[in-house]
């Protein structure tokens, strides 16, 4: 069959020197198991050790107070599966995974590592640099909180910088069995809102807004 390079080049924003470390990247044990060739297992580990060092550099550059139990509490919260598996996802790189047998042999946890081995694939390709700008672009600038756990994800950016937790004010508009809440988070000089069928819903939805402008304002 054809391989895609050049599609997936264009997705992923690297071009290749070597194309066939893309392949291998992109190749599933079952695929090499009944056509030949090498799977993308030892890719996953390689790229798995890279991601985890630009994450740490990351981590320890940006935040300058935060100690060693936050940080990998943080890390482990953006390396984790749901995380890579998004990216993935974002990139629409899925469909390209080279696979044989059952679509039951494919769960999250392999396409989520088709991160993690195309991090290989560049690293081995082009260098640590140009892994990291990949991890950057994809990873981490890209994988937005999600909206059930922005209260969190706001409350541990804070303390990753060394700032006091955000504040909420909250108030219920309209009658009882229909309401609508709306809810403003404070923090670092800012504030936003969001709204809600329970107050619940409505912090989390200030808490993502409010964090999400905060990282915006903090790349410019």
């Amino acid at each position: 069959m054809n391989f895609p390079y050049a599609e997936i080049e264009n997705k992923i924003g690297y071009a290749f020197q070597n194309r066939e470390l893309l392949r291998e990247a992109f190749t599933h044990s079952t695929y090499a198991n009944a056509h030949g060739g090498r799977d993308n297992e030892r890719m996953e580990y390689l790229g798995d050790a890279v991601l985890q060092l630009v994450v740490t550099e990351w981590q320890y550059e940006r935040y300058k107070k935060a100690d060693e139990g936050t940080m990998t509490r943080g890390r482990q919260r953006l390396v984790c599966e749901d995380a890579l598996l998004d990216a993935v996802r974002d990139l629409d790189i899925e469909k390209y995974l080279l696979k044989a047998g059952s679509r039951a042999n494919v769960g999250n946890k392999t396409v989520s590592s088709l991160f993690e081995t195309v991090t290989a694939a560049i690293y081995l390709d082009g260098g640590y640099t140009a892994a990291k700008t990949f991890i950057q672009r994809f990873g981490l600038d890209h994988i937005q909180p999600r909206t059930e756990n922005a209260k969190g994800a706001l409350q541990e950016y804070l303390q990753n910088l060394g700032e006091q937790p955000p504040v909420y004010k909250t108030e219920k508009i309209g009658k009882d069995n229909a309401p609508i809440f709306y809810a403003t988070a404070y923090a670092l000089g800012r504030k936003e809102r969001g709204e809600g069928k329970s107050k619940k819903q409505a912090e989390q939805s200030a808490a993502a807004n409010l964090l999400r402008e905060l990282q915006k304002n903090e790349k410019k």
